[in-house]
């Protein structure tokens, strides 16, 4: 067995175990931590696959953003989970129903499974030996395919703006910041002082 195959094997496990326990963790933040656990071993055998990219995109985005996200909001909202693990025993038919299915589709996707005789020549086609698959990546979306990167880039700008321009709701019983107004304030009128006496306080 070479230093591969072990770190594979390792990786393999340390993720089937994570992906077990978060299931079945009954504190929430110890669920997330599984779950950070097994993207990161989702990411080494990114790294083992030559896919350096989106090893370090898995860790950036989902450890270093989501998951960081998703452990905060646990922990500061104190959701009663065990209320809400009580009333899924009724779904629970229909989720061993599920999983039985998607073990079945999971047989036959491993059962019929065959490698094409010019797989590998076709991989070496696509990123030649002599260059990187994170320079080939940038190469094909800031090169080739330039302005529909940047197309999709102006797409979710715009959904953005959209989703926020139609949730926005201007309350009269909430504060608002009005810069105009305190731009044009006066500055005579921005302080006032008191005389506070002795022993009288404010």
């Amino acid at each position: 067995m070479t230093v591969v195959d072990f770190a594979f094997y390792c990786f393999a496990i340390l993720m089937l175990t994570g992906a077990l326990f978060t299931v079945v963790a009954r504190n929430p933040v110890h669920s997330v931590l599984w779950l950070i656990l097994t993207f990161l071993s989702a990411s080494g055998l990114f790294v083992l696959l030559g896919a350096e990219f989106v090893a370090m995109l898995l860790i950036i985005v989902y450890v270093g953003a989501v998951m960081v996200l998703f452990l905060f909001v646990v922990m500061m909202l104190d959701v009663d989970f065990a209320e809400l693990k009580a009333g899924m025993a009724q779904y629970l038919p229909f989720a061993i129903l599920m999983a039985i299915v998607v073990l079945l589709q999971f047989g036959i996707a491993f059962g019929d499974w065959h490698a094409a005789d010019g797989a590998q020549a076709l991989r070496g086609a696509i990123t030649p030996d002599d260059v990187h698959n994170t320079a080939a990546l940038g190469q094909l979306m800031y090169d080739d395919y330039l302005m529909l990167f940047q197309l999709s880039g102006l797409i979710l700008l715009v959904a953005m703006i959209g989703a926020i321009v139609l949730t926005l709701r201007h309350r009269t019983d909430v504060k608002r910041q009005n810069v105009l107004a305190q731009m044009h304030r006066d500055p005579a009128k921005a302080m006032e002082l008191k005389d506070v006496k002795p022993g009288q306080g404010l």
